[in-house]
């Protein structure tokens, strides 16, 4: 390794600061590594695909660099690492998607809520708190690198996969929020990694699909999407994920040459990655792919192309593989070819190095803590969580539409609440911090609860069923009735759009009779539901689904607490009738 490439990298700068210790470490790790344990340090796979004696066999002899387990319960992924980090001679990046909190990585963590709930709380101190449960948590099991912050503008409310992902479609809000979230997240001891770079949000299709486009301009691009990366990389964010998005009026600014149709997803592309981000941006810690099973990144390219392409172009990691020995060859073949070079190789492997260096737990340097990782029961050291959980929730919750004197609701008036759900109406809660709670880990009903919540309250409910009714006039409805929707429709990927779909049996779900008697439709997900109920008069944002949440929503519909939320995006989705 020559020492001027070693220079360059600036290892002891933003954003890793390693020490003499960590430096020799790196050096002495990179300079012990055949070209065949190198191809594999640039993997990180899913570990669900594989056996446990496969997988040890990924970690020992192919030598990968990352493993991220779907969230199950904490015991089992305890269990599952303890014989990869035994096997594993360069210690692994262990990875999780903790976007809503803990229960991004074990299945019985806490579900804070989705990061549009935080920031409609317009309230900072409530985002260091969902970063506090993320990363403590995630690292109650040995997690040490999250895929998130999901840094996207949600400007178009028709993208099904953004949503409440993001924070929102306002730039200060976004940029600030997720500032938040990378500073207390990393100073816990996690890496934390920005996505999804160029920027979602703005095409209305999912890159899981096909590749999808950010279509700004360049000036505009780079004072919204380029302006939030910017702040992350100022406050010493590690890593960033590269999504299978293309930008082509900044790859075009980039490089005049490049015409519309040679434009590549940032994933493959060397002006978006190299020329923006490392040269423009300064940009330092790790650049990782998103997932290279999407249907983005395989649409791009041939896959013996693309996968040492996204390498050169400046990835230092590949998230996920269609089949990992076939793309181990494939980066084999291009490093022996020349197509991949000796030197971005080392300089990917540098990255990751240091990117180890500095969060895991058992790299033997002076600088480590080790009391900020290991096997720590969640309730021994977060007791907090389900107090913050319910902090957030109060103060999300958004009466986004009031055109109608119903508030706040009262037995008297309305003795009766007819309630009607759309979507998914079985939740799983989960939290840590309340483990003899049966209520926090059982699987529940949206519906259920706030049934519950409404009869201790003094109302009778009855619940919808589309079988019973029929088409009928307006004469004989009931006048001390009031009909809640309670919807659930949640983003998800490989789906094409998050809407309302009502029963095939005359539509006789939709509030169809808005003028006539009095409806009130809560979302617990999807924020952007008035495009497919713009005459709902009273319509109410609460943008995740848990107990917690709904408690409080049922507070405020009957007066209990106030609604404090602020919309994180335009809920109206730009239609001027779902404001009447």
């Amino acid at each position: 390794m020559k020492a001027e490439h070693m220079n360059s990298t600036n290892l002891r700068e933003k954003p890793f600061y390693l020490t003499d210790d960590q430096l020799r470490w790196v050096e002495n790790t990179l300079a012990s590594l055949t070209p065949e344990k190198k191809v594999g340090q640039l993997f990180c796979v899913m570990g669900q695909d594989y056996g446990a004696d496969e997988l040890k066999t990924l970690v020992e002899d192919y030598s990968i660099g990352g493993i991220l387990f779907r969230p199950a319960p904490a015991d089992d992924i305890r269990a599952w690492y303890e014989p990869l980090d035994a096997a594993a001679r360069i210690p692994l990046l262990k990875a999780a998607n903790l976007e809503e909190g803990g229960t991004g990585a074990l299945s019985d963590g806490t579900f804070f809520g989705w990061p549009m709930a935080v920031a409609a709380t317009d309230d900072l101190s409530v985002m260091e708190k969902f970063a506090k449960v993320c990363a403590l948590e995630g690292e109650s099991v040995g997690i040490n690198w999250t895929f998130s912050p999901v840094c996207d503008l949600d400007l178009n409310y028709r993208n099904p996969i953004t949503n409440v992902r993001t924070c929102g479609s306002d730039l200060e809000r976004v940029k600030s929020f997720c500032s938040q979230y990378v500073r207390t997240l990393q100073a816990l001891g996690m890496a934390a990694c920005a996505k999804h770079y160029p920027g979602d949000g703005v095409d209305f299709r999912d890159q899981h699909l096909h590749p999808t486009y950010n279509s700004l301009s360049a000036k505009e691009w780079y004072e919204s999407y380029g302006a939030i990366y910017q702040q992350l990389i100022e406050d010493g964010l590690m890593s960033v994920m590269v999504g299978h998005i293309v930008q082509p009026n900044v790859a075009m600014d980039i490089n005049p040459d490049l015409r519309f149709e040679d434009c590549l997803p940032g994933s493959l592309s060397r002006e978006l990655l190299t020329g923006v981000l490392r040269e423009k941006f300064g940009f330092n810690g790790v650049i990782t792919t998103d997932a290279t099973i999407m249907s983005g990144f395989t649409q791009a390219m041939p896959r013996r192309e693309a996968i040492p392409t996204a390498i050169m172009a400046g990835c230092d990691m590949l998230v996920f593989t269609t089949g990992f020995y076939e793309d181990y060859q494939y980066m084999l073949d291009a490093l022996k070819s020349g197509f991949l070079t000796e030197e971005r190789l080392n300089e990917a492997l540098m990255r990751t190095l240091a990117l180890k260096a500095r969060v895991a737990g058992n790299i033997p340097c002076e600088a480590w803590d080790a009391t900020r990782r290991g096997n720590i029961p969640h309730e021994e050291i977060f007791p907090e969580a389900k107090q913050w959980q319910a902090e957030c929730a109060d103060k999300c919750v958004t009466l986004v539409k009031n055109n109608q004197d119903v508030l706040p609701l009262t037995p008297e008036r309305f003795p009766l609440i007819r309630l009607v759900t759309l979507g998914k109406d079985e939740i799983t809660e989960g939290c840590m911090a309340a483990p003899g709670d049966a209520r926090y880990t059982i699987e529940s009903s949206m519906t259920a609860i706030a049934e519950e919540l409404l009869q201790a309250a003094g109302f009778q409910t009855e619940r919808f069923d589309i079988e019973q009714e029929e088409l009928h006039g307006t004469r004989d409805l009931p006048k001390n009735r009031l009909t809640l929707y309670l919807a659930n429709c949640e983003h998800a990927s490989n789906q094409t759009a998050v809407r309302l779909f009502w029963a095939k049996k005359h539509a006789l779900d939709v509030p169809r009779h808005v003028e006539e008697e009095p409806y009130i439709f809560v979302s617990f997900s999807n924020p952007y539901h008035l495009q497919d109920v713009p005459r709902v008069k009273t319509y109410i944002n609460a943008y995740s689904c848990h107990r917690p949440m709904i408690e409080a929503v049922i507070d405020k519909l009957l007066g209990k607490s106030t609604f404090k939320g602020t919309s994180p995006v335009d809920a109206f989705c730009g239609l001027p009738d779902a404001r009447l």
